[in-house]
């Protein structure tokens, strides 16, 4: 006999095929907790398991009382989820520096693209990473968060809220091997000048609507770090 769900899967089924066929959305009040066990024939721990597990994804966000927001909400905007479990995922599964690497390649030639071409494209919050980073006395660490920061910051300016979540949820990652490569350099405060002028290169090409100039700053910033610091 084939293994049976556990219980609180199917209550994660049935609100996920809910989803998926528009009979709920954003802003929704997912049923109650009595209903929904009486409705799957599940017990209402299960029902509070798998109100407990969408939380954590970020699908839902949950209140006590009686009032408008009480209860369990779809949650219009997820990304937060989706950067956590990308986050544990990372942390659980120590994905090779290769790997991020290429798939920061990927996603941040994207986001220079999609910024370079939008005509309302706004960088201010980048710009103001630019200027903090400009800042005299920062430490390596300092720098390099600040460094972590542009990235997503031009990630969420770029409109995707998906890429800007994984952004986000590789950001530990990325932040952890480029500290490790700082600890390499005999010279940091000319890796840091350096590294000051590709930002503002690939941040003027995106302001000027050059995506092939950026699409190729943000490669050769991205790489050239990696292979300075790493030998790859």
């Amino acid at each position: 006999m084939p293994e049976q769900p556990r219980a609180w899967r199917l209550v994660l089924e049935h609100i996920e095929r809910d989803l998926l066929d528009g009979r709920l959305g954003p802003g929704d009040r997912l049923a109650s907790e009595r209903d929904l066990s009486a409705d799957l024939g599940v017990g209402r721990s299960s029902v509070r398991e798998a109100l407990r597990v969408l939380e954590v994804m970020g699908l839902i966000r949950t209140a006590t009382g009686s009032g408008p927001q009480s209860g369990a909400i779809v949650i219009a905007t997820p990304s937060g989820g989706l950067s956590t479990l990308l986050r544990l995922q990372v942390a659980a599964h120590g994905f090779p520096i290769d790997d991020v690497v290429q798939t920061r390649l990927v996603l941040e030639a994207a986001v220079v693209t999609a910024l370079a071409a939008a005509p309302d494209r706004d960088t201010e919050a980048a710009h103001r990473v630019l200027e903090a980073m400009d800042a005299g006395g920062l430490t390596a660490e300092e720098f390099l968060a600040l460094d972590a920061q542009l990235h997503l910051a031009l990630a969420e300016a770029s409109g995707n809220s998906v890429i800007a979540a994984m952004m986000a949820g590789l950001r530990t990652s990325i932040e952890s091997y480029v500290l490790e490569g700082a600890a390499s350099i005999g010279e940091w405060s000319a890796m840091a000048d350096r590294l000051r002028a590709e930002h503002r290169a690939i941040v003027k090409a995106i302001d000027g609507g050059e995506a092939d100039a950026a699409r190729a700053l943000v490669h050769a910033h991205i790489t050239g770090y990696y292979e300075h610091v790493l030998g790859r």
